[in-house]
């Protein structure tokens, strides 16, 4: 059976779901919504190392996993979680350490696919030309979430 929680972040609210097998969804949700009063035991552990990651207190997560996809988007996910906190890489090195330059569009969309925000960073994916592109969550998210990691915060212009 799969339990559900949300929390609120400095850049949206948050829905958890996941199980005593992992965590197989964190999802950036639209819709206004409380933070949980009541979360599940089995989500109790995600929502720490969340808090803790929004509060500048964590670099890394310890969470057991069960995200649903393919192989082939499984190892792309494997491969996210490689990317050290406050770097960032491209789609293009990406599709090179996954054995196959040629799997670029492949690696891009399974990355856009990632169920697990934030913990399986693929927001640490960019262009190669050090562009932001694409992020389920939004751009605005993907920013933040990249100078968050970074420590540094970039002021706004207008």
């Amino acid at each position: 059976m799969m339990e559900l929680a949300y929390m609120n972040t400095p850049i949206g609210n948050i829905e958890i779901k996941g199980n005593n097998f992992g965590i197989s969804s964190i999802q950036f949700v639209e819709e206004a919504v409380s933070s949980s009063e009541s979360v599940p035991d089995s989500l109790q552990n995600v929502m720490t190392q969340l808090r803790e990651y929004f509060s500048n207190n964590r670099a890394s997560f310890d969470i057991k996993l069960n995200p649903e996809g393919t192989d082939f988007q499984n190892k792309v996910w494997q491969e996210l979680q490689q990317i050290p906190f406050g770097k960032t890489t491209s789609y293009q090195k990406m599709a090179n350490r996954l054995g196959d330059p040629k799997v670029i569009r492949a690696a891009a969309s399974a990355n856009g696919k990632n169920p697990i925000a934030v913990v399986i960073p693929c927001h640490r994916v960019i262009g190669t030309d050090g562009s932001l592109t694409g992020y389920a969550g939004g751009l605005h998210r993907k920013k933040w979430l990249l100078e968050h990691e970074s420590g540094i915060k970039q002021g706004q212009l207008f």
